[in-house]
């Protein structure tokens, strides 16, 4: 019953649909989770965490106050006028086109090094949209700078992507630990994709100087110090261990108290339905690994990993990037987040789930939410088809993978 429910849910998880249904993913991750509940093979209170043991806990509240307390935070960021004057900035210093494609990749790379990539994209992509249509620009290369920059350059932390998340709770793995071994192959990544859509694009974006001087938003500067004073203490304080989903909810809520405005605003910035849609998925995996399938799956592609330790690693960085365009990235970072423990280098194994999980999301227009975020915004505007986004997202991915992977293997065998 929990696999079938399960593959149920993987359906639309994949984005299919099934007949005399319209449910989206959100819809039937919480439909497969009410399933789980009311057929007995989860029980409430393993759902609600009445259990004292953390492996009968099936929504991992740490990861859902850590998403809701960084949402949070970009929302008041998005208040005070901060993205669109982060991306004003990279417009005025733009000598031509190619120099504003390298701009918009970084800025968003770097953003989403500190906040949640979804969040990020959410919030470039109207000012991206806005800049290109006025300088009569193609807006492709630069949605896709947005969207690749953004899984790349969300490497680098725990805080960059959803999946890292739940590998930071998982792995027990500190802050500065982690981003000391990811920061160079997401800056490399970062750097790949921007050659790469350069290199792909030469053809499209005109060599002329860059035109358009947009005028600066209005910045709230009194809301814009505050959160960013409180941004770097929640760094801060994730940097020396303290803990991470507490640390960010605190600074929200101190950004909420002292910015004298309504709350209602920012909260309503928050995206209730992904935090709904993780939660579901939760329940889902861990009937799943409650009931042994999780094993299983993993015992199914043992024979690729078996052998030395390299073979192994290299061996789970290939299935990591297959299954998690196949599976969706999130509910095959919660699948593989038990058996990481089961390997050779534990740390390591962290680290290439991580990095493979995420630069994944690059290779196809479902692989990554980011993906979906910039091209439902630019509808309308840009038609971006599955084959037309692999053409570029394949070749970036392969590329930027295989570096990355390299760094990591280097830098475990030398520190």
């Amino acid at each position: 019953m929990a696999l079938a429910i399960f593959l149920f849910t993987y359906v639309f998880i994949a984005g299919a649909r099934l007949p005399y249904l319209k449910l989206d993913r959100p819809g039937g991750a919480l439909l497969g989770a009410v399933l789980m509940v009311v057929l007995g093979v989860v029980t409430p209170a393993e759902v609600f965490n009445h259990s004292e043991d953390p492996a009968r806990h099936a929504i991992d509240a740490d990861t859902i106050v850590l998403l809701l307390g960084m949402m949070l935070l970009a929302a008041y960021l998005s208040q005070a006028a901060f993205f669109r004057t982060a991306g004003a900035w990279a417009v005025r210093r733009a000598r031509t086109p190619r120099l504003l494609l390298v701009a918009v990749t970084f800025i968003s790379a770097i953003l989403s090094a500190f906040l949640v990539n979804d969040t990020v994209c959410l919030m470039l992509t109207p000012l991206v949209l806005a800049t290109v249509d006025d300088a009569r620009l193609p807006p492709v290369p630069y949605l896709l700078a947005v969207c690749m920059g953004s899984n790349s350059g969300s490497v680098a932390t725990f805080t960059g992507n959803p999946q890292n998340m739940l590998i930071q709770g998982a792995s027990g793995l500190s802050y500065a630990s982690f981003a000391a071994y990811m920061a160079l192959p997401a800056l490399l990544s970062t750097a790949i994709v921007a050659g790469a859509l350069l290199f792909i694009f030469r053809f499209d974006l005109p060599a002329t100087r860059f035109e358009p001087r947009p005028p600066p938003p209005p910045v709230d500067r009194a809301l814009l110090a505050l959160t960013l004073v409180v941004l770097a203490g929640v760094v801060v304080a994730f940097f020396a261990g303290l803990p991470m989903s507490w640390s960010a909810l605190a600074g929200a809520a101190c950004v909420m108290a002292l910015s004298r405005r309504e709350p209602r605003e920012a909260l309503d910035r928050v995206d209730w339905v992904l935090l709904l849609f993780f939660s579901s998925l939760f329940v889902v995996v861990y009937g799943v690994n409650k009931h042994g399938w999780a094993e299983e799956i993993r015992l199914l592609f043992a024979p690729l990993m078996a052998g030395p330790a390299w073979k192994e690693t290299l061996g789970f960085a290939g299935l990591t990037l297959v299954a998690s365009n196949l599976f969706s990235n999130v509910p095959f970072v919660m699948l593989a987040r038990t058996w990481v423990p089961t390997l050779q280098n534990v740390e390591l194994g962290w680290h290439v789930l991580a990095l493979g999980s995420t630069l994944a999301g690059n290779l196809t227009l479902v692989g990554s939410v980011a993906n979906l975020i910039v091209f439902e915004a630019a509808r309308g505007k840009v038609d971006m088809t599955f084959m037309g986004y692999l053409r570029v997202g394949l070749p970036v991915t392969l590329v930027s993978f295989v570096v990355g992977l390299a760094v990591l293997l280097a830098e475990h065998a030398l520190f």
